[in-house]
């Protein structure tokens, strides 16, 4: 395995409203601590340091969440973290960083990833950045995709063609089209098929090529960030940056460069134990349930003729209050100091309909 020219850029602005109430503005998803009393950003950064020195891991993330990640990740120094303005899609915080890296090392590969992840097997993971290093380094532009397990509604997928080859012993496939989040009835087609992979939102390439994919595909980003690496290093350099970010357009990678790029590979991303644990169905991905599926964390329960459901409760220390819970199926229940949430397993996706909602009323306070 090598990453010998491999920086890692850690995308961590995000929210994760599937996992509200637990997520909150202040607390994102990557903040919470869910696996082995660390927060999955945590998880993101330990599992690199086998492989990438602290100097080749970047952060990228929104002024707000700053302070916690940086407490978060102490060997991470200050100047790692990279600061975007405002949350402006996945497109220009690709953009910065590889503006940013591409002065620091022209012939930088770089890895984007996610913050708030679980890979259960963190060494395939490492071998897979290194099949994918070389990928990038013969001009490639590199997604990562994992083998769908149940018709997800909630993921992106990406239909693939013909595997073009091996890469230490992962496969490498031709990627036909990007597909958005897909109707149920769509995503069960697609995993019928085969076809499909569930989209990770993990690329690896150059940054002279990412570069130069931005300036054929969008080309007013491009110009936005010939700006910005104009003001690098100087004393006008977060006043041009705020400048720029405030006439950005919000757009994904995916959308405005990957759905359009030629030559694009995917390396099937499996036996890694993966799970973006996107919402409270995933829990599980975590954590194991017990002989009749039902999943408690809670400082007291009692479960009577209840099956496959799953009990959450979030109390201040040396506080208690009994969970009782009599003849349900597929259920979920969170308990927050605050909210107290209910629903059919079977919602979970639609979860974010009640964070907008909270938004649309005003209630602001629960966010």
């Amino acid at each position: 395995m090598s990453l010998d020219r491999t920086y890692a850029v850690i995308m961590a602005g995000g929210g994760g409203t599937r996992l509200w109430p637990l997520s909150r503005a202040d607390r994102p998803k990557q903040s919470l601590t869910l696996v082995d009393g660390r927060t999955l950003f945590q998880l993101a950064v330990e599992r690199l340091l086998p492989a990438l020195p602290p100097e080749r891991i970047l952060v990228v993330t929104v002024r707000s969440q700053v302070q916690q990640l940086r407490e978060q990740a102490p060997q991470l120094a200050t100047a790692n973290f990279l600061i975007e303005p405002w949350p402006k899609g996945t497109a220009s915080v690709i953009g910065y960083a590889a503006t940013v890296l591409s002065r620091k090392d022209p012939q930088a590969v770089m890895a984007c990833l996610t913050a708030d992840h679980l890979i259960k097997r963190p060494e395939r993971f490492l071998q897979l950045l290194g099949a994918a290093e070389a990928v990038a380094l013969r001009g490639g532009l590199v997604t990562l995709g994992i083998t769908p397990t149940y018709p997800a509604t909630g993921y992106g997928y990406i239909h693939v063609g013909k595997a073009v080859g091996l890469e230490d012993g992962f496969s490498v496939c031709r990627v036909l089209e990007f597909k958005e989040k897909p109707d149920r009835e769509s995503a069960e087609r697609y995993v019928q098929s085969g076809e499909f992979y569930w989209n990770s939102g993990m690329f690896v390439w150059t940054t002279g090529r990412i570069l130069e994919e931005i300036q054929r595909w969008m080309p007013e980003l491009a110009a936005s960030l010939e700006r910005v690496s104009a003001g690098l290093e100087t004393e006008r350099e977060q006043e041009t940056l705020r400048q720029v970010w405030a006439g950005l357009q919000s757009q994904t990678i995916d959308y405005g460069i990957m759905e359009r790029a030629q030559g694009v590979s995917v390396l099937i991303a499996d036996e890694l134990g993966w799970s973006d644990v996107g919402g409270w169905d995933r829990l599980s991905d975590v954590l194991e349930p017990d002989s009749e599926g039902n999943l408690v964390v809670a400082s007291d329960a009692l479960l009577v003729d209840t099956q496959d459901s799953t009990f959450y409760q979030e109390r201040p220390e040396g506080s208690r209050r009994l969970i009782a819970v009599l003849g349900l199926r597929d259920v979920i229940l969170v308990d927050t100091q605050d909210v107290l949430l209910v629903f059919r397993r079977e919602r979970a996706e639609e979860i974010r309909q009640l964070v907008a909602k909270l938004s649309e009323t005003g209630r602001s306070e629960y966010l």
